[in-house]
């Protein structure tokens, strides 16, 4: 039953909320999908070439590490959003235990990138030759 102020019923919000989180979710998903292929495409043809190997799979694992954060955040979001209208006490306890999984996920994959990318950094001055001093 609406109230004479209200723009749209709960059952209404409630609808279009969860056709939002749905949609979110799924872009979290497509996001992680899209950098699996990714990852598993260059590891492919860098394995095929044999180029430089373990510099190259550490780039690829900084650029697969980048996608799955990114698709952890929209499936976070997607959580958070769920309980955006009227959540229970059980809700907002399972928002709690899922976010900070994914929080531990997350900080431990950023970190991981930011040590891969400082090895990359490192390599790439090493592997640079340095001119004598003039």
């Amino acid at each position: 039953m609406s109230l004479p102020g209200e723009l749209l019923s709960e059952s209404t919000v409630r609808d279009v909320i969860g056709w939002l989180v749905h949609v979110i979710e799924a872009a979290g998903a497509l996001i992680i999908f899209t950098g699996a292929i990714w990852a598993f495409v260059r590891f492919a043809t860098t394995a095929f070439r044999r180029r430089s190997f373990i510099t190259e799979f550490n780039k690829i694992r900084l650029s697969l590490g980048r996608f799955l954060v990114l698709g952890l955040e929209f499936q976070l979001a997607a959580d958070v959003l769920r309980t955006a209208v009227a959540p229970s006490f059980t809700e907002i306890g399972q928002l709690a235990a899922v976010a900070a999984i994914r929080t531990v996920l997350n900080f431990f994959l950023t970190r991981e990138i930011a040590q891969e990318r400082s090895e990359i950094e490192h390599d790439q001055k090493a592997a640079t030759p340095r001119s004598p001093a003039l």
